[in-house]
């Protein structure tokens, strides 16, 4: 009997998790640490995702927008995908809000101490600030393309692909065919190379997940107890009640839970990878094979939201923020909590692509407060989690929103019942 791939990919979290565990940074086989070989199988599989990111993405848009222009709806679509993606970071953040608010978890007799800042963190959020923001925006627009593309600056790839799509839709006649043809091959062999990698994903979920719990453990998150539940609760309120309330009602699903079933290889491997761009790939395949949801909104949709709808990442931050503000005593007037509100929307979609980028978007939130960047030192110890949390919501946000536009777009068959 073969075990359903999301299946599977549980299976080797547990056996991750207790093996991790068990084994420690200290235990070896064979002469040769365990460490080294879970952080070997994770690397290989982190690594092929990566592989396809850039060509699948690039190729997508330009499909995507060739599909969505021949039939003229190039700036409908984009409206209601932005209108999308504003709007459930926002709720994202305002359930953070309200969470950290009422639970306080910064505030104690007997805070914990403020961890400093390793020397990577230190280097990623020296000298940011709310200006910082406005910088990251020009990168949308690459002085070089392929420089982009080594890069991974996945805001200017985007942009790139958006332009290129939308004047191939002006091209006529048997160079249009042949542009057509050209970057639907890429994409079609793009989608072919990742059903090979998905064949590979409990191993590599296997490999991350074991060296996370092997290197950090669980013996170090009681001083911030709270604050973790805290965030852990925003993210669950986001995902099991907003999401399935948003399918519900704005994409006429009757029973939400199917598109758990359908995205739950996508949701694992974003839990495992903490990166909504290399889980992409396996996100785009579940969605469009598994929910039913066209190429069309499928390529435009998804790789958009990989990068700029981030509802885990602003809920997130805001709380964080507020967190630190609670650790320092500071008392947070409307005025303020509104400024956190705008920064942690602007900055969850503009600082997306930037190495270590929910602890730069944090520091320029503290900044723009009055508060020491050099603060999310402590939040250190439970982030990685954390990060793979978030992460899952922003992957599964971004495939709620396009189940929800292909409905609008008067598509069937989607999320009919079946057995996943």
């Amino acid at each position: 009997m073969k075990i359903a791939l999301h299946w599977q990919i549980l299976i080797a979290l547990v056996i991750a998790a207790a093996m991790g565990a068990y084994t420690g940074t200290e235990g070896t086989i064979m002469g040769v640490h365990w460490l080294a070989v879970y952080t070997f199988i994770g690397t290989l599989f982190l690594n092929a995702l990566k592989m396809i990111v850039v060509p699948l993405v690039v190729s997508a848009i330009i499909t995507g927008i060739a599909n969505v222009g021949s039939q003229g709806g190039f700036g409908r679509l984009g409206m209601k995908t932005l209108g999308y993606y504003v709007a459930t970071s926002f709720i994202a953040i305002m359930i953070g809000l309200v969470m950290v608010n009422t639970i306080q978890p910064g505030v104690s007799n007997n805070p914990p101490p403020v961890i400093e800042a390793n020397e990577q963190v230190s280097m990623a959020v020296e000298g940011k600030s709310a200006g910082d923001v406005v910088d990251v925006f020009l990168r949308m627009i690459p002085t070089n393309i392929v420089d982009a593309a080594a890069e991974g600056q996945m805001l200017g790839l985007i942009f790139f692909s958006l332009l290129f799509g939308f004047f191939m839709t002006q091209l006529k006649g048997d160079i249009a065919k042949t542009m057509n043809n050209f970057w639907q091959g890429v994409f079609d062999v793009m989608m072919l190379m990742t059903d090979l990698v998905m064949k590979f994903a409990p191993l590599g979920v296997f490999g991350l997940v074991a060296a996370s719990v092997a290197k950090t453990g669980f013996d170090q998150f009681g001083n911030l107890a709270l604050f973790f539940m805290t965030v852990v609760g925003a993210l669950a309120i986001h995902f099991l009640v907003v999401m399935p309330l948003i399918l519900k009602f704005f994409g006429g699903i009757k029973n939400p839970w199917l598109h758990y079933q359908a995205m739950a290889p996508a949701l694992l491997t974003a839990f495992s990878t903490s990166s909504s761009s290399s889980t992409l790939p396996i996100s785009m395949n579940a969605v469009e094979h598994r929910a039913g949801v066209s190429n069309r909104v499928t390529s435009f949709v998804l790789p958009l939201g990989a990068t700029v709808n981030m509802d885990g990442t602003a809920l997130y931050e805001c709380v964080a923020a507020i967190f630190i503000a609670q650790l320092f005593g500071m008392e947070l007037d409307f005025a303020t909590q509104l400024l956190i509100v705008v920064v942690a929307l602007t900055t969850s979609i503009g600082v997306a692509g930037i190495p270590s980028a929910s602890l730069v978007a944090i520091s320029i939130i503290l900044v723009a407060v009055g508060l020491p960047a050099e603060a999310i030192g402590l939040l250190l110890v439970v982030d990685r989690l954390l990060d793979m949390m978030r992460t899952a919501v922003n992957i599964f946000s971004d495939s709620v929103g396009a189940v929800v536009i292909a409905k609008t777009e008067g598509e069937k068959n989607i999320l009919v019942s079946k057995e996943f």
